[in-house]
């Protein structure tokens, strides 16, 4: 009895959910995006979420030039599905509505060279080349045991080498990017203007002040202030109520 309620409220969560959804697609069709806002955010709340859930939501606050909800929730749809191609071209859109312009610190050397590697693909995609390259390295295998002619055994051996080559290079990249990936915590700020202090605690010097919107990355954490980095490299103490954690 017990295990049956459980399933009926399962269903019955689920077709709720995809209602909120629906109601809000057509709120937001009729150009209504406070109430299209409230329906999404009432799936949110039942603990249901998606990729098109949080791009329609950022569609929603962004009609309503609210930068920073606009911004968080594409990052959090391209969290999800990283490849969404109009995630990131809303995202983009979105970005030129805030005020800090920060710049992206140059990487050189091997350091560079390592993460262009890396960012070529996301780590499940780096994964899934690694499975790829393991069905390949086991077909080359079979086909160097089973060829009779020496010239075939030699093209099936160094495919062998290449493919396993391959593999080793996706499996490190898979590791790396899905290490980097657990240890960033990205953030965007929701404070319509805030200082970001030198040191934790308020009557400390103000070392720069940030606008709503912008995407900085939290490195520390101590009470309630969270020290933050940019992508520029420079760092400092922002209160943990001026922003918002992505992951």
């Amino acid at each position: 009895m017990k295990k049956l309620f459980y399933i009926v409220f399962l269903v019955s969560q689920v077709f709720w959910a995809q209602t909120a959804f629906e109601k809000g697609n057509d709120f937001y069709k009729k150009e209504k995006y406070d109430e299209a806002i409230a329906s999404y955010e009432q799936v949110l709340q039942s603990g249901k979420q998606s990729a098109e859930l949080y791009f329609n939501l950022g569609n929603a606050y962004y009609k309503l030039h609210k930068v920073a909800p606009a911004i968080y929730n594409y990052e959090k749809a391209l969290l999800l599905n990283p490849d969404d191609n109009a995630a990131q071209t809303n995202l983009r859109f979105a970005q030129k509505m805030t005020i800090d312009e920060i710049k992206v610190a140059p990487k050189v050397g091997f350091s560079k060279m390592v993460n262009d590697l890396l960012d070529v693909f996301h780590y499940e995609d780096w994964a899934r080349m690694a499975v790829g390259s393991s069905a390949l390295f086991l077909l080359c295998f079979i086909g160097y045991y089973f060829a009779s002619q020496t010239v075939i055994k030699r093209i099936f051996f160094f495919g062998m080498f290449v493919v396993f080559l391959s593999m080793l290079i996706s499996v490190a990249a898979a590791i790396a990017e899905k290490d980097n990936y657990n240890s960033e915590r990205p953030a965007i700020v929701f404070a319509e203007v805030t200082p970001v202090k030198s040191e934790p605690k308020a009557t400390a010097a103000d070392a720069f002040i940030l606008h709503e919107g912008t995407k900085v990355f939290v490195i520390e954490s101590l009470d309630n202030w969270r020290k933050i980095q940019l992508t520029d490299d420079t760092e400092g103490w922002i209160e943990k109520e001026a922003i918002k954690e992505l992951k």
